[in-house]
């Protein structure tokens, strides 16, 4: 193998890589209606993973409200179980492997 074909094959995986990072997201709106159980819509994550609900009434980060563990892939009508109905925003992170690779913050409609 040439040292052309090789840099050729190493960009095309670099480009690749970073396709699948952008495969993390929160695909449903910026509202949700206060239930005790939050319905996040279509989570698109890259590996299996995890999905956590903050508190985020504050513009920051508060208390872990509930998690939904999800798979590698399209996960559709994702449900976090968060026990009360919030009534101030909420922040979902997602997380693979301990990293969070996407986030949306949500305006709870009451």
């Amino acid at each position: 193998m040439s040292i052309k074909s090789i840099a050729l094959a190493a960009a095309t995986i670099a480009a690749t890589a970073s396709v699948a990072s952008a495969d993390n997201y929160f695909a449903f709106g910026e509202r949700l209606d206060s239930n005790s159980v939050l319905e996040l819509g279509l989570v698109r994550a890259e590996s299996a993973g995890i999905v956590e609900i903050y508190d985020f009434s504050k513009g920051e980060v508060g208390q872990l409200l509930g998690t939904e563990a999800v798979n590698a892939g399209a996960n559709a009508d994702v449900k976090v179980n968060v026990g009360i109905r919030p009534k101030q925003d909420v922040i979902a992170l997602l997380k693979v492997d301990g990293q969070t690779v996407a986030q949306r913050d949500y305006d709870i409609n009451d």
